[in-house]
């Protein structure tokens, strides 16, 4: 009879530990450009969105990324066409948009967004193909967890699509109570959070956040 032994299951890699933080270190070089980006661009990879408004609940985004792109509002990937079955890489031979059309899709969010206006805007991207296409989904988690960006933790849904024709019976989601506009989640007719909660809480948040935390 076998002994478990668990220590037998786990694997460590110091070095994986280290690529992850060498693509962190220039994810945080890349460029910074204003929403919409006004150059098309092709590859597939990991983007950030940050916030510089001087009023408003997010006003405190100014004080941090006034001198410099510190903490993002949000965090986000767009992963090669097929990769959720296949995990198929891209060859950067073969042209393809998912991240230019995925970050232009958060700038028509935040342009129809109540209380948002686009050219406080800002987002940095790394593009990520070829074998290295594999560590999108690593990276983005690697950034959410050390930036806890609030449209990606306190709230939820701005990455959201359109649920299509059938699925509206489902609540409005955090980000569209608060941010209302879109006109696909007017539809969603479920029970959503109260509004008054969520602005409480957003309040809360950015009381509690200050440079340290970059």
């Amino acid at each position: 009879m076998n002994i478990f032994d668990r220590s037998e299951h786990v694997y460590v890699s110091p070095d994986f530990d280290e690529i992850i933080k060498d693509t962190i270190r220039f994810f945080n070089g890349t460029p910074v450009h204003p929403l919409p980006i006004a150059e098309r661009f092709h590859g597939t990879g990991v983007y950030a969105i940050y916030c510089v408004a001087k009023s408003g609940i997010y006003s405190k985004f100014n004080l941090i990324n006034r001198t410099s792109f510190h903490m993002p509002i949000y965090v986000g990937k767009a992963v090669p066409k097929g990769w959720r079955q296949a995990r198929k890489s891209v060859s950067a031979e073969k042209k393809s948009y998912e991240l230019n059309n995925r970050i232009k899709e958060h700038s028509r969010s935040i342009n129809l967004g109540e209380g948002l206006d686009t050219s406080d805007f800002f987002c940095r991207f790394m593009i990520l193909e070829d074998k290295e296409s594999d560590l999108i989904g690593t990276v983005e988690a690697a950034l959410i967890r050390q930036y806890q960006p609030i449209w990606n933790t306190l709230l939820d849904g701005f990455g959201n699509h359109d649920p299509g024709k059938g699925r509206y019976e489902q609540a409005k989601s955090d980000w569209d109570v608060c941010h209302p506009g879109r006109s696909w989640a007017e539809k969603c007719k479920g029970v959503h959070t109260n509004k008054e909660e969520l602005l409480q809480n957003i309040k809360e948040f950015m009381s509690e956040l200050s440079e340290e935390n970059v």
